[in-house]
This record gives structure tokens, C-alpha cells and sequence, in this order.
């Protein structure tokens, strides 16, 4: 019996959820805002905005030596603070702004001058689509810093977040999402292998290259963190 009446509020409460939620058209056009697409973006938003701080932070605080441990926590919350700035200022409209040749967009929407509370990207409120596109882009240089960890300055670190925001990858999202010559190519990433996971790959590889091996590589032990050979691990 007890199960019964368990079954029968779920569905009590399932059928309240189904009729009192706003509902709109399913086959709304372009300009059209769907409640559906706005709340799975915002869904979508928010699990990669926790992939950052809760996931590779922690994944790459637990790769690093144990010294630096703090310092890696850091730099991963600095470069989703200092992208998310940026790409407000001016990474979305050089990389969504009126196509410049397909290389680059326009500074027309510059510190998102021109959009509004109406605004609407496809079916979706415009912010909501800045919002969802800045998450990628702030975990995305968040991704290089695995392969400069123990080897890069903090200063340095931030210099180069705004750079490669600026310069790299909001021109590389252009190329794709934002009308570029890549889209008009028919190129498509959904799922961002192009914009966010070949783009980062490239650049880490690159400062790897360029910063060379740890002080001490094959001299010396170097255990991760998470390994229990590192000093401060509890016995």
C-alpha cells in the first residue's frame, strides 16, 4: 500500500509539473524565444561552468607535485575569471560580431553594446547564448594549462590567457560558429572539437615545446600529488 501511494504522488506531481510549466511552441522560428531550447542551454551553461572549478582543477591539482598543488587550483580559477572578462568585453564580438572576411568579427558588439534584455540568438535569449559560449571559452585556455603546469610563472600565465582569448580562440570560434570561412566551408562541431579540444590540444603542445622539460626531469622523483609517496599523504 505504501507503494502504491508513492507511485501515485509521483505521478500526482509529474502531471502539476507538465501543466503548470510554460510551454511554448516547439516549432518556434528564428527570433522566436523557446522555453525548452532557453532551459536546457542554461542546463548546459551551468554543467560546464562546474567542469572547470569541480572538475579539472581538481583533475590537475592531482596530476601536479604536490608543491604545487595551490598554485595549479590557481591558475585554473584565474583563467576562468580573467576569460570570462574578456570574452564580455570583447571576445564575443570578435568572435559572433558581422564576419570581417570570415577571419574575425566586428567590434560592434564591443563590451556588448547594441544587445538588450529582447535580444534573441535563434531560440534563445542572446545573454543566455554569451553566457553558454564564455563557459567554453573559459574552459578551453583552462585546458592548456595542464601541459605548462611547474613550468610557467603566474604572471606569465595571466598574459597569456588574454592574449590567446583575444587572439586564438575567439577568431578560431568565429572560423566555426560565428560565420567564418570554416561554416561557409560546411564545417560543423557540436560538440567543440575543433573550437575547444584540437585548439587547446595545439597550443599546449606548443608551450611545451617552447618552455622544454621540468628543472630536474629524470634526476629527480616527481610524484603527483595524489600519489602516496608525496610527503604530506597521510600513512
Amino acid at each position: 500500500m505504501c507503494r502504491e501511494r508513492i507511485m501515485k504522488f509521483k505521478k500526482m506531481i509529474f502531471i502539476s509539473i507538465f501543466f503548470f510549466l510554460p510551454v511554448s511552441s516547439v516549432f518556434a522560428g528564428e527570433g522566436v524565444i523557446n522555453s525548452g531550447d532557453t532551459a536546457w542551454i542554461m542546463v548546459a551553461t551551468a554543467l560546464v561552468m562546474v567542469m572547470t572549478p569541480a572538475g579539472l582543477a581538481l583533475f590537475y591539482g592531482g596530476m601536479s607535485r604536490y608543491k604545487n598543488l595551490l598554485n595549479t587550483l590557481a591558475m585554473t580559477f584565474v583563467a576562468y575569471c580573467l576569460s570570462s572578462v574578456v570574452w564580455v568585453m570583447w571576445g564575443y564580438t570578435l568572435a559572433f560580431g558581422p564576419t570581417r572576411s570570415g577571419i574575425v568579427g566586428g567590434l560592434n558588439h564591443f563590451l556588448l553594446s547594441g544587445i538588450h534584455v529582447g535580444s534573441v540568438s535563434g531560440t534563445i535569449p542572446t545573454y543566455v547564448f554569451i553566457l553558454f559560449q564564455m563557459t567554453f571559452a573559459c574552459i578551453t585556455v583552462a585546458l592548456v594549462l595542464g601541459s605548462v603546469v611547474d613550468r610557467m610563472k603566474f604572471s606569465s600565465w595571466i598574459v597569456f590567457t588574454v592574449l590567446w582569448i583575444t587572439f586564438i580562440y575567439s577568431p578560431m570560434a568565429h572560423w566555426v560558429w560565428g560565420g567564418g570561412w570554416m561554416g561557409k566551408m560546411g564545417a560543423l562541431d557540436f560538440a567543440g572539437g575543433t573550437v575547444v579540444h584540437i585548439n587547446a590540444g595545439v597550443a599546449g603542445l606548443v608551450l611545451a615545446l617552447i618552455l622544454g622539460k621540468r628543472i630536474g626531469f629524470g634526476r629527480e622523483a616527481m610524484f603527483p600529488s595524489s600519489n602516496s609517496r608525496a610527503p604530506w599523504y597521510p600513512p
